[in-house]
């Protein structure tokens, strides 16, 4: 049985010393790399641009695209989702303003979670002892009632777990624990929240 937190090579990765990666290579297949072309240029043409009361619209592209979206989602324009096979969001949950989600690996959003304006979700990594800097990825879980505050960075394999609140700016590497407040670089737990349900 594996660790679903161990790095892998996610779905198109290149071995990148096959395909010379640090020196200009490929580090994705070129199917992999047309797809997102093409939903580069779908997003750019029918969903940036498009007022903040169409969620339902963004929604249905990115199901065209392959990503598993809930109900009542809201998803803003100016969100940028790399891969959307990779993107799973339960109901009622967020991906704000200008969201960098760079889901090589997955990303999931369980039901109510709350990603602001300005977050990134980085699911890749390389590995830095290999000169060929291989890449791999870790999948990012934001669980229920958790929230994301503006500006915030939340490295490969963390899950934000039920209720906890990054707040601004804040970077984590690490999972946090429920209903648990959390602040700074490293992110550090600065007290509890009161837990409900909706």
């Amino acid at each position: 049985m594996t660790d679903p937190n161990e790095p892998v090579r996610a779905e198109g990765v290149l071995d990148a010393r096959a395909s010379s990666a640090v020196k200009g290579g490929a580090y994705f297949s070129l199917k992999h790399r047309l797809f997102r072309a093409v939903w580069n240029v779908v997003w750019l043409l029918l969903a940036s641009w498009t007022p903040p009361p169409l969620h339902g619209w963004r929604a249905f592209l990115l199901r065209l695209f392959g990503a598993k979206i809930g109900k009542r989602t809201r998803i803003y324009g100016s969100a940028r989702i790399w891969y959307p096979p990779n993107l799973e969001m339960g109901d009622y949950s967020v991906l704000g303003w200008k969201v960098n989600c760079y889901s090589q690996g997955k990303v999931i959003l369980e039901d109510y979670a709350n990603v602001a304006q300005y977050v990134h979700l980085v699911t890749g990594t390389h590995d830095i002892d290999d000169p060929s800097f291989q890449l791999y990825t870790k999948p990012i879980r934001i669980c229920r009632y958790a929230w994301l505050a503006s500006d915030c960075f939340v490295g490969p394999g963390v899950t934000v777990h039920e209720g906890a609140v990054l707040g601004g700016r804040a970077v984590a590497f690490k999972d946090l624990e429920p209903w648990t407040v959390y602040v700074g670089n490293p992110a550090r737990a600065i007290r509890k929240r009161a837990p409900f349900e909706l």
